[in-house]
C-alpha cells in the first residue's frame, strides 16, 4: 500500500508542477486551461501526460510539451516522463476550470 501512496502522492506533485506553467498567450496555468488531460503514474514512477493545445496551429506547440517533459523530469522521484499530445476531444473553453474562467473575466 506504501507504494499506491507514493504514486498518488507523486501524481499530486505533477499536478503543482503543471499549474506553474502558463500558456505564454493566456495569464492562467495549463492545469486550469484544461489543456492537461489526464496523468499517469506508474509504478515504477514513470510518468505520462496526455493534454492538448488551444489550437493545432498552437505557436507553443512544439515548446510547451517539451517545457511538461523538462519540470516534471526535475521532480526527484519520476524516472521518465512522456507527453502525448492529442485533439481528440478538441480543446473548448468549456475544459476550463471555474478559476480559469473567473480569472479571465467569463464568469
Amino acid at each position: 500500500m506504501e507504494e499506491y501512496n507514493d504514486n498518488i502522492n507523486l501524481g499530486e506533485q505533477v499536478v503543482r508542477i503543471l499549474k506553474t506553467i502558463y500558456d505564454p498567450e493566456i495569464p492562467v496555468d495549463i492545469y486550469e486551461l484544461g489543456l492537461i488531460y489526464d496523468v499517469y503514474v506508474n509504478e515504477d514512477m514513470d510518468v505520462k501526460i496526455l493534454m492538448t493545445l488551444t489550437s493545432p496551429n498552437c505557436p507553443v506547440a512544439e515548446t510547451l510539451p517539451n517545457e511538461v517533459k523538462e519540470k516534471i523530469e526535475k521532480i526527484g522521484d519520476v524516472k521518465a516522463c512522456e507527453v502525448e499530445i492529442t485533439f481528440d476531444p478538441p480543446w473548448t473553453k468549456d475544459l476550463m476550470s471555474e478559476e480559469a474562467k473567473l480569472e479571465l473575466g467569463m464568469l
